[in-house]
């Protein structure tokens, strides 16, 4: 019974974990292009790019040796919130007299604290588990999942509630709804079970910042690995960025502005989350059918499919059919590389530094990659839409299937599949 509770306790904490980035990572980038704020809308997305580089590294220092780890979850979204708010707080009161640093100092300040959270709660959550004498891979994937279902019902949410009769995913309410979501999680992450602290424990500082996984970049296939994770988190950020964007500048095309994609296109793109909790699924059966090279190129040119579909389709029937599967395909996409990419790590490095490598891994694509690929997708679509005489929405997802294709065509010739190394 006990174990049920606990259970519960951390699916709760992984919905609102997740619920406070789905309310607007997915928007954000239309509303900003509604206010004129859409040649920044790189900026945005970069940032959190840049903040995964250091900021997980120097709040796990904290969480490990001077504040318990869900205290520590507790005060970084309690200072994410605040920062969300303040943000949406200044929206509403500037108005039309608007401004990209303020919002972009209060956006950064927030994500800054946020991301290291998804390590953090991660750690709260395999405390807690194992205090129960539990097995943290087998009960974890099934409440991780709950995480994925918070940031769909919060993306769900932005798209249908109307404020003022504008939809949240035009609005600044999104920060707001994203604010508070952080501070009930504020809250609630006091009552998870305590993790110990290490404050004795004396380690190097190439031991602290997970140096020692560096040493992986000597190892030839290793480094092809790690810079094609690089290449390929380009690709990450790109439809967050700019997919609910692009399904927004139908709007202003008569034929197509009261369609449902357009009106509800936060809807239309969570059926992207939505793939990502069923492909999960099929990672075991495809990486025991195919091995982890086929079904790291699956993920390669899943993406090719993604930004493809999404140059090819339109908001009307049957185009609206490629939308949808763009957004399907999201989850062999996202999943296959992510996942397979980590047990690719936790199979072929020493056990001493298999969470620094883990965690060179996570800067790779979502630090250093997010953050290159967000600023390169910026300057196609500025050259393709924002500074362009003849906009073209479709032009600049054909560069990003090409580019996804590239990349596909170079792992697959230059990366060995480590069952083959010996042949």
């Amino acid at each position: 019974m006990k174990n049920k509770q606990l259970t519960v306790r951390l699916i709760l904490m992984n919905f609102l974990q997740y619920a406070a980035w789905g309310a607007y990572l997915t928007s954000l980038g239309r509303y900003l292009g509604n206010i004129g704020l859409g040649p920044q809308i790189k900026w945005f997305f970069a940032m959190q790019g840049i903040v995964s580089i250091f900021m997980p590294t120097l709040i796990g220092i904290v969480a490990d040796r001077y504040i318990q780890a869900q205290r520590t979850l507790s005060l970084c979204h309690g200072l994410a919130g605040l920062f969300m708010i303040a943000a949406g707080i200044y929206c509403k009161s500037a108005g039309a007299a608007l401004e990209f640093a303020p919002l972009f100092v209060l956006y950064s300040l927030s994500v800054a604290f946020y991301m290291p959270t998804i390590a953090i709660s991660n750690s709260v959550a395999y405390n807690a588990l194992g205090k129960a004498g539990l097995d943290p891979v087998k009960e974890f994937p099934p409440i991780r999942v709950f995480g994925t279902i918070g940031f769909i019902c919060s993306m769900l949410l932005t798209n249908f509630l109307h404020i003022g009769g504008t939809a949240m995913q035009d609005s600044y309410t999104q920060l707001i709804s994203s604010g508070i979501i952080s501070f009930i999680l504020c809250a609630y992450a006091l009552t998870m079970p305590e993790c110990e602290t290490h404050k004795g424990e004396s380690r190097s500082l190439a031991d602290a910042f997970g140096l020692k996984a560096f040493s992986l970049f000597k190892q030839g296939q290793f480094a092809i690995f790690f810079i094609f994770s690089m290449l390929l988190g380009a690709s990450l950020q790109i439809t967050n960025g700019y997919a609910n964007t692009f399904l927004g500048s139908f709007a202003s095309n008569p034929e197509y502005a009261n369609t449902f994609a357009v009106k509800n296109s936060n809807a239309l793109i969570s059926l992207s989350q939505l793939s990502e909790t069923l492909c999960i699924l099929l990672i075991p059966v495809c990486m025991k059918k195919f091995g982890i090279k086929k079904v790291m190129l699956i993920s390669m040119f899943a993406w090719v499919f993604r930004f493809g579909f999404f140059g090819l389709g339109t908001p009307d029937f049957p185009g609206v059919t490629l939308f949808i599967l763009s957004c399907l395909v999201y989850g062999v996409a996202f999943d296959f590389f992510n996942i397979s990419g980590s047990l690719y790590v936790e199979q072929n490095v020493a056990t001493d530094i298999r969470s620094s490598a883990q965690g060179l891994f996570m800067m790779m694509t979502n630090g250093f990659g997010a953050t290159l690929g967000t600023l390169a997708a910026g300057a196609v679509v500025d050259a393709t839409v924002y500074n362009a005489a003849n906009p073209s929405w479709p032009a600049a997802w054909y560069i990003f299937a090409g580019y996804a294709f590239v990349v596909g065509v170079l792992f697959a010739i230059l990366f060995k599949d480590p069952q083959k190394k010996a042949c």
